[in-house]
């Protein structure tokens, strides 16, 4: 028969002092002196005592030490882009920090996960929040999750948050002003760069463009676009790129809308754009991924990059197995992004208002881009 598992008491004994002395040794929430403090942890060492019960200390301290990324994708899609990974990365980081991890939550087709309905988190990233997706936003406002959007609409999930509030607390005043201090934004100026790219093709003579779109919505599809269907009730990211090609003045002669940003998507796009009777001399994916399975297209056609097709992307990402080639793209900063809403939320966290952000975006030449032949 084993030995009984050693106790918080135990080391207090062990340490000659009281319980309560012991518990602040670990918790470090209350003043302790250091000579004290190391006493009772050499004790813990000697007796193998790992330490207070997580989930008691989260039950006395009301927090989960977790914070919930929820994903408007299936995560197979969302892991193989390098997009989704830096931004994690950064996001990570800034939680490591504050000794808070990660619950990664996948969200699709506009239904609201139960981890998102249950799971105790203490706040909340959720990235492509929009339209679709105001219900899981409004789900953890009445649970009384703060929430940070990256790359959505603020005031589409200000708007689901008091909805969530109304219709939990029903004008209850315990939920007032919940809509003022429990949200935050950090998102680019991605259309504003989709513009300048966009110039840039214009300027080296290109008239006639392509676009390969990143999905317009939950309801993924690979070809051109419903004619009816509005971009801006859906993916704001897409909408706002979509808008930014068209703030230059361009009117694409086809545009295909992809299922996901993957290579794969970009190369059956080029293939569906590249063998049309004269097909557009330029072709602006609004993602790295889609750019580079373009040139991976037109390279199978045998087509020039950039002598008969000029090709760009967004993003920035190093691509190194695209070479000899180097997209053409819009560089955005993609650790940091993630970095600052983690930062948003453990501010969101401890009850302090957060201001948005928009961070800026560059362009950035390579050699799939050159002049109209």
């Amino acid at each position: 028969m084993s030995a009984s598992r050693p106790t918080l008491a135990n080391v207090a004994e062990a340490a000659g002092v009281s319980v309560s002395t012991a518990s602040l040794a670990f918790s470090g929430a209350g003043p302790i002196a250091s000579t004290t403090r190391g006493r009772v942890l050499a004790a813990a060492a000697e007796l193998s005592y790992p330490g207070p019960n997580p989930l008691g200390q989260q039950l006395r301290s009301g927090r989960s030490g977790i914070v919930g990324a929820i994903f408007g994708d299936r995560l197979r899609r969302s892991f193989r882009d390098p997009v989704s990974i830096q931004m994690l990365d950064g996001l990570a980081q800034a939680l490591s920090t504050h000794d808070v991890g990660i619950l990664l939550i996948p969200s699709e087709a506009g239904e609201v996960p139960p981890l998102v309905a249950r799971t105790a988190m203490d706040a909340a990233v959720v990235v492509l929040c929009n339209g679709p997706d105001d219900e899981v936003v409004a789900t953890l406002a009445r649970r009384g999750i703060p929430v940070v959007v990256v790359e959505g609409d603020l005031g589409a999930a200000r708007r689901a948050v008091r909805a969530g509030v109304g219709a939990e607390a029903d004008g209850s005043a315990a939920f007032a002003g919940i809509s003022d201090i429990a949200t935050a934004s950090v998102g680019i100026d991605d259309r504003h760069g989709t513009e300048l790219l966009v110039r840039e093709l214009l300027a080296l003579g290109h008239e006639r463009f392509g676009v390969v779109t990143l999905p317009y919505g939950h309801d993924r599809r690979l070809g051109e676009p419903d004619p009816t269907r509005d971009p801006r009730s859906g993916y704001l990211a897409t909408a706002r790129r979509l808008a930014g090609i068209a703030d230059a003045g361009v009117v694409p002669e086809i545009v295909i809308e992809t299922p996901a940003s993957l290579v794969e998507h970009g190369r059956s796009a080029g293939h569906q754009i590249l063998t049309r009777p004269n097909p557009p001399t330029a072709i602006v994916a609004l993602s790295d991924l889609l750019a580079s399975g373009v040139v991976l297209a037109a390279r199978e056609l045998g087509l020039r990059v950039p002598d008969d097709v000029s090709i760009a992307g967004f993003d920035g990402l190093d691509l190194p197995w695209l070479a000899p080639d180097i997209l053409t793209t819009v560089r955005q900063p993609l650790e940091e992004k993630g970095r600052l809403a983690g930062e948003a939320a453990v501010e969101l966290i401890a009850g302090r208002a957060v201001a948005d952000v928009i961070l800026p975006v560059e362009l950035q030449l390579g050699t799939t881009t050159g002049p109209r032949r």
